[in-house]
C-alpha cells in the first residue's frame, strides 16, 4: 500500500487530488446527501452523513410494510435485531454470526453487560475504568459501583481524576498492558476501556489487554463507539469477551440510531443481564410467570427493536460491507496522516499542539489538536470558514475523516481553512457559540 509520501508534498492541494484519484472508495461520497458541497464536514466521528439509500429504505418500510401490513408485519420484524447484528458484526467487528445484537442505546447496553460481567465474577469487588473514558461509561460504572458496594479504580490518564483516581503516566491517554498490570489481581471483576479514545483518538492494544485481564480471571467490556467503521476490528480473533458501540458515527445510521452489543458465544450461557426483558425470555410468547432466559444472543435483548432504526443500520452497514473494512481503515490511516502532515506545516506554528499518536496503527479515524482558544476557534470555523469540527473540553478540537463520505480534498481544504481562520483571528469575534452542544 502506498504511503502519503508517495503522493507528493502534502501542502500542495494536487497531492490531495492524486490521493483522491487513487481512492477506491471515492464513488461512495455521491451516495450520501450533501446539501452544501462547499462545506468541509470533519465531524463524521460524531454524526455521520445521511446515505441516500436510507431515505428510500425508511420510506418503503413506512409505506409498503407498516402502512400495508400493520401488525402482521411483526411476523418478520420480530427478530430483526439479530440478522442486523450479524451484518454489523460481519462488516465492522470481525464477529461471526450469533454474537451481535443491534438494540437499545450504548448506555443501556453498557449497563447490561457491565452488571452481567460483575455478577459472573462473584466475590470480586474491584472494577477499573480510565478517566479519559466517555462520560456515560464513567458515570454508569460509578453508579454500579455505588449500587453494589464495589471498589472503583479510575486510571487518571488525562489529569481530570474521578472516583478512586490513581495517577498513571499515559501517552495521549492510552492505557497500555504495562500500565494496567499494576492494578490487576484476583479481586478485579471488570475492566472497561475504549477501543479508540473518544477525545485523543489513541488506540490501545485490545487483544493484549483482554488477555491480561483474562489471565487474572476478570472480564473486559470494550466501548467501540469511536472505532467501529473506522478501523479494522477483529473481535473474534482478538478473543474479546464483551463490547458495545453506537451506529451513528462512522456507521452513518442517523441521530439516535440503535446501538449494538457483542457477547462472545463462549459467554452467552454464563451471563445474566440485570434488565430481564420479555425479548430475552426463551419461550417469548408463552407469557409465562417466570423468567427463563434464552441461552443465545437473544438473551441480551430487552424489548421490541426500533424497526425504522434497524433499517437505517441495515442500509448503512450494507454499504460498509460492500466497501470493505480494510479499505475503510486504510483510507482513515492515510487521511489522518494527511491531517498530521498539514498540522505540522500549518497549525503547529500557530500555537496548536497534537494530542493524538503520530503512528497510524495507534489511532483511529480522527486526530485531536489542542489550543487555548479551542472553543472559540471551533465556533468560528463553523460561522466564518464553512468547516465543521468538534470541540471537546477543556481545550481540544477533533477532526475526522469518515472514509465513505469524506474526500481527501475535503480534508485538505478543511485544514487550509483552519489555518486561514486562525491567522485572521476569526475566533476573537466569537463570544458564545449559541448552543450547549459542543
Amino acid at each position: 500500500m502506498k504511503s502519503l509520501a508517495d503522493y507528493g508534498d502534502p501542502t500542495d492541494r494536487a497531492t490531495a487530488e492524486r490521493l483522491e484519484a487513487d481512492d477506491v472508495l471515492a464513488q461512495y461520497k455521491s451516495q450520501f446527501v450533501i446539501t452544501n458541497p462547499n462545506l468541509c464536514y470533519l465531524d463524521g466521528n460524531s454524526l455521520g452523513r445521511l446515505p441516500r439509500a436510507t431515505v428510500t429504505a425508511v420510506n418503503e418500510l413506512m409505506v409498503r410494510e407498516w402502512g400495508h401490513e400493520l401488525v402482521d408485519g411483526w411476523s418478520h420484524w420480530i427478530d430483526e435485531a439479530q440478522p442486523t447484528g450479524d451484518l454489523l458484526g460481519r462488516a465492522t467487528l470481525g464477529a461471526a454470526a450469533g454474537q451481535v445484537l443491534v438494540c437499545d442505546t450504548t448506555s443501556v447496553n453498557f449497563y447490561q453487560l457491565c452488571v452481567a460481567a460483575i455478577k459472573a465474577r462473584p466475590g470480586r469487588k474491584t472494577v477499573i475504568i480510565d478517566a479519559a473514558n466517555f462520560p456515560t461509561d464513567r458515570f454508569i460504572l460509578a453508579g454500579i459501583a455505588e449500587q453494589f458496594g464495589l471498589n472503583l479504580i479510575t486510571l487518571n490518564n488525562d489529569g481530570m481524576g474521578g472516583p478512586g483516581a490513581v495517577d498513571v503516566d499515559a501517552d495521549c491517554e492510552m492505557i497500555t498492558p504495562e500500565i494496567l498490570e499494576r492494578f490487576m489481581n484476583d479481586d478485579v471483576a471488570l475492566v472497561t476501556l475504549q477501543v479508540i479514545h473518544y477525545r485523543s483518538g489513541s488506540r490501545p492494544q485490545v487483544k493484549a489487554i483482554t488477555d491480561l485481564v483474562r489471565s487474572h480471571g476478570g472480564l473486559v467490556v470494550w466501548d467501540a463507539s469511536h472505532a467501529a467503521g473506522a478501523i479494522d476490528i477483529q473481535f473474534d480473533d482478538w478473543g474479546v469477551d464483551l463490547a458495545v458501540g453506537c451506529t451513528y458515527k462512522y456507521g452513518n445510521s442517523g441521530p439516535g440510531s440503535p446501538a449494538w452489543l457483542y457477547v462472545s458465544k463462549r459467554l452467552q450461557g454464563e451471563l445474566r443481564v440485570p434488565i430481564q426483558g420479555w425479548f430475552a425470555q426463551d419461550d417469548q410468547f408463552s407469557m409465562g410467570p417466570f423468567f427463563e432466559p434464552n441461552q443465545q444472543i437473544r438473551g441480551f435483548q430487552i424489548a421490541s427493536p426500533s424497526i425504522m432504526g434497524l433499517r437505517c443500520v441495515k442500509t448503512s452497514y450494507s454499504m460498509i460491507e460492500e466497501a470493505g473494512i480494510k479499505n475503510i481503515a486504510a483510507k482513515a490511516a492515510i487521511g489522518t496522516d494527511l491531517m498530521i502532515a498539514l498540522f505540522d506545516a500549518w497549525l503547529a506554528p500557530l500555537g496548536f499542539t497534537l494530542l493524538t499518536p503520530r503512528e497510524s496503527s495507534n489511532r483511529g479515524g480522527h486526530i485531536t489538536i489542542g489550543h487555548p482558544e479551542a472553543k472559540r476557534i471551533a465556533a468560528a470555523l463553523r460561522k466564518y470558514a464553512n468547516v465543521v469540527p468538534d470541540y471537546r473540553t477543556p481545550n481540544s478540537i477533533r477532526l475526522a475523516i469518515a472514509p465513505l463520505p469524506t474526500s481527501f480534498t475535503e480534508v485538505w481544504d478543511g485544514m487550509a481553512r483552519i489555518r486561514d481562520s486562525v491567522t485572521r483571528r476569526d475566533y476573537l469575534r466569537i463570544d458564545d457559540n449559541g448552543s450547549r452542544v459542543t
